[in-house]
């Protein structure tokens, strides 16, 4: 399923993602390496087990960036023309190497866009979900839309 235009979203709509993920120790060392993060709860597996959690923390903005690429298929792909912004970003448990994440949204705002009559705002609550069903990530994400035509 690809994403929808502006006209095809009502408020209350929910979608369960389809797509899980199952994060590894490679996506974690190398999105921590390439985004330059040196915090060693991500990437030193000793300093990590000294910790409160006792093992390697997955980066939060790797978490972060899943949840919103695992909700871009039926959402807005093929239809967006930009992210606004992204609010309320909170991360209410942690994310651990061999976690597997799913993910939620449901559409809590529509506008149309004062400036491109071709568009509208739709705003999502995202939400990742571990196989524990532990909300792990939840935000809103404020989206410029296509209309149809």
């Amino acid at each position: 399923m690809s994403g929808r235009f502006f006209d095809d979203w009502t408020i209350g709509d929910r979608i369960e993602h389809p797509i899980r993920r199952t994060v590894t120790e490679t996506d974690n060392l190398l999105f921590s390496t390439m985004t330059h993060n040196p915090q060693p709860l991500h990437i030193d597996a000793e300093a990590a087990k000294a910790s409160e959690f006792g093992q390697i923390l997955v980066n939060g903005t790797f978490t972060f960036s899943l949840m919103v690429g695992l909700s871009v298929g039926e959402t807005t792909l093929g239809t967006l023309v930009a992210n606004l912004g992204y609010d309320e970003l909170v991360m209410p448990a942690p994310v651990f190497l061999g976690d597997t994440l799913r993910a939620t949204s449901e559409v809590t705002g529509l506008r149309e866009s004062k400036s491109r009559p071709g568009a509208g705002l739709v705003t999502f609550r995202h939400e990742a979900l571990n196989q524990r069903d532990e909300v792990v990530c939840r935000c809103l994400r404020t989206a410029l839309v296509k209309k149809r035509g």
